[in-house]
């Protein structure tokens, strides 16, 4: 039997008679929006992440998940108190891009519902998780032995039969049924394993040691990630637009990354004086270097001046720092690598864009972060904005409609033969960087 979204969004469907009683509390008062009963039970930022282990909901998502899509019926009271109860869980350690057994954040339910100003504190809450993450540079306190010891006593010794919250101002909390036996609780605790999918992480080594295949308007590594595609060269286009707004000849330009060679093509085509660009894979070099390539010797002996058309092989923490000893500046800089995450990015445009581009050059780059939901891309946007304002950099992003006919499937269509989509949206945000003043 197939569920209507609202019968699968039901307190019956996402709180089970597995979960720990503990964890059941917090879920039901975060359900009921009983801001009382919540505080009472928040004492630790354990208790405002715990997740039913079926169905991987957490306080977070049961506080939202309740509100329903907005209806001529809302009770403004109850919305304040879904709005206070959440703001509460977020103090209390609640985390914003936990996921449930759809794979689904909290935000993410909110997005689905309509809830905008739901979603909102979930936005501002990962905004300030990954500034703080970023000024502690993934530093983790580590948990005592002693701790999880405590942590696994507490969900053995747990074996009500039933249970209904009665929050401090009198009234009950929904009603589950059967709390589980201890030996369904025990089971319970090993905690819940979000849903898999055919993620793969790499990291910037294992991607310059993989094997890379160019087919079919793709570019894939070894394991099947979609490095660059085909789909991309609008927003390529639209990226050399805003780069080089005049059209003019003779600009000196830079791209990291080259890939395909798409964006390079339409640099190429605007005939610059300067066109330098920094790759490091060994098999993007070989391609290079075919004889078909656009791209090779002969493009570089075409060059206007000796070197002033190159391949700068190698990474580009190591080039750039070169290109900048040697006095190179830019009036157009485009960064798109692969296997590198954000404090990549922002190393480079915090420590290399101020000596490389010029004081009326334009930096962009390819927008991908956090592309495969919405609120974490919502949430990259506002924090590399307010990075880039720490590195001296105003941007304006230009909002580019994404054709998602081909993409919205995985496996399917441009996705075919690729571990997984990268992007997920019908709207890219596409950077255009300058100095500020």
């Amino acid at each position: 039997m197939i569920l209507l979204d609202s019968e699968r969004d039901a307190i019956s469907a996402r709180i089970s008679e597995a979960c720990p009683p503990e964890i059941q509390k917090v879920l039901t008062a975060a359900w009921a929006h009983d801001v009382a009963t919540v505080k009472k039970l928040l004492d630790t930022p354990e208790a405002a992440r715990g997740q039913d282990p079926l169905t991987g909901e957490t306080p977070l998502h049961a506080a939202i998940r309740s509100c329903g899509p907005p209806s001529e019926d809302d009770d403004e009271a109850d919305l304040a108190a879904a709005r206070e109860t959440v703001q509460e869980l977020l103090l209390w350690g609640g985390i914003w891009n936990d996921v449930d057994d759809r794979n689904e954040t909290p935000g993410c339910v909110a997005h689905r519902l309509g809830r905008t100003e739901l979603y909102n504190l979930c936005v501002d809450a990962g905004v300030r998780a990954e500034m703080l993450f970023g000024v502690l540079e993934g530093y983790e306190e580590l948990e005592s032995d002693d701790e999880e010891e405590d942590e696994e006593d507490a969900h053995q010794e747990a074996g009500e039969s039933e249970m209904v919250v009665v929050g401090e101002d009198g009234e009950e909390a929904p009603e589950l049924i059967n709390v589980p036996t201890n030996g369904a609780a025990e089971e319970a605790s090993q905690g819940f394993v979000p849903p898999q999918d055919n993620a793969v992480d790499v990291n910037s080594e294992q991607y310059l040691r993989s094997k890379l295949t160019y087919s079919d308007g793709k570019l894939v590594d070894d394991e099947g990630n979609g490095v660059m595609m085909a789909w991309e060269t609008d927003i390529m286009r639209q990226s050399v637009d805003a780069l080089l707004p005049s059209k003019e000849p003779g600009k000196r330009i830079l791209n990291i990354g080259f890939g395909m060679g798409i964006i390079d093509t339409m640099f190429a085509e605007t005939k610059p004086a300067k066109h330098h660009i920094v790759e490091a894979h060994p098999g993007v070099l070989e391609h290079i270097s075919s004889p078909d390539s656009k791209f090779g010797p002969s493009w570089e002996a075409s060059a206007p001046e000796p070197g002033a058309y190159k391949i700068h092989q190698g990474k580009w923490q190591e080039v750039c720092v070169k290109l900048l000893q040697e006095g190179n500046v830019y009036d157009a800089i485009y960064f798109d690598t692969f296997g590198e995450d954000y404090s990549q990015l922002r190393m480079f445009f915090t420590e290399l864009i101020p000596g490389l581009l010029d004081s009326n050059g334009i930096f962009g780059f390819f927008n991908g972060l956090g592309a495969d939901r919405m609120i974490c891309y919502d949430v990259y946007t506002k924090v590399s904005e307010l990075h880039l304002a720490d590195a001296g950099l105003d941007v304006e992003w230009k909002v580019i409609d994404v054709d998602m006919s081909r993409l919205a499937e995985e496996g399917q269509g441009e996705w075919e033969g690729v571990r997984r989509r990268y992007w997920t949206l019908d709207k890219y945000r596409l950077p255009i960087c300058t100095f500020l003043g």
